[in-house]
């Protein structure tokens, strides 16, 4: 999942840059209101700028829950990495009272 949500928001930033760099700027409407051609495009006169200017506002939110979805699943895996469910803690050898514990034959006395 983790996989998954990060190629979509790679590729929501990349669809991103593209859409805001071909918006004109506020400065372009002044020209196309004298003859620069506005009313010739796919989508109308002012069409156009409301269309990029939605699906850029679309993108964006879904760039943002990605975002949060990334960073979740960062703090997911943070928090499984330093958790101490994760430590392994040493069993102690038992130790054996001097009445059970084997004693070693005398030898050579």
């Amino acid at each position: 999942m983790h996989a998954f949500v990060l190629v979509v928001h790679i590729i929501l930033a990349l669809l991103m840059i593209v859409l805001i760099l071909v918006q004109h700027g506020k400065g372009a409407d002044a020209g196309a209101s004298f003859g620069g051609g506005g009313a010739a495009t796919v989508f109308g006169a002012s069409g156009s700028g409301n269309f990029l200017t939605r699906v850029t506002a679309i993108l964006t939110a879904l760039f943002f829950v990605t975002s949060l979805s990334l960073a979740v699943f960062a703090k997911k895996q943070t928090t499984d990495a330093y958790s101490l469910k994760s430590v392994q803690t040493p069993v102690p050898a038992q130790t054996q009272s001097p009445e059970t514990s084997p004693v070693a034959p005398k030898t050579g006395e």
